[in-house]
């Protein structure tokens, strides 16, 4: 049984502890790493999203548009995401919506051909709504004020 370098050890802990969900996902979309904080944000043991396909997490709404996306990077090698945080609702195991940001990276081989994708994703669904609310008051407020100075 090979041991694991104090490196690697690291890093496993990094990835299987992180509070953030980080998962990955071959050229083909299929999720053959997720973290506890995946299991935590989605509800799905990693057992149960171990080669599933994205589908699981991605609305049914949007999944024309994610496919038609990942294919297009897993067949170029580029996406215009790498230095961005995206914002995007998911789908937990109990099908209720969720808002997500994540930073998503190409993975690679060592002959420089890409194997898939990687997440680290964060659940910000109340945030999400805490400022939905506020700009819906502020809306409020400012119709109020323009009716006051109309009258």
């Amino acid at each position: 049984m090979a041991t694991l370098t104090d490196q690697e050890l690291i890093y496993k802990q990094i990835v299987d502890f992180s509070q953030d969900g980080i998962l990955f996902a071959d050229r083909d979309g299929i999720i053959r790493l997720w973290n506890s904080g995946a299991e935590t944000i989605f509800g799905y043991k990693a057992q149960e999203a171990l080669g599933q396909s994205l589908d699981l997490i991605v609305p049914e709404k949007l999944r024309e548009r994610h496919w038609e996306g990942y294919r297009r990077v897993m067949d170029t090698g580029k996406t215009r995401y790498g230095n961005e945080l995206l914002k995007v609702p998911a789908l937990k195991k109990d099908r209720i919506r969720i808002s997500v940001e994540f930073t998503i990276l190409l993975v690679w081989n060592h002959r420089n051909e890409i194997l898939g994708s990687a997440a680290i994703m964060r659940d910000v669904t109340e945030r999400w709504q805490q400022e939905k609310e506020m700009n819906e008051r502020l809306k409020s407020l400012e119709d109020q004020l323009e009716l006051q100075n109309n009258a």
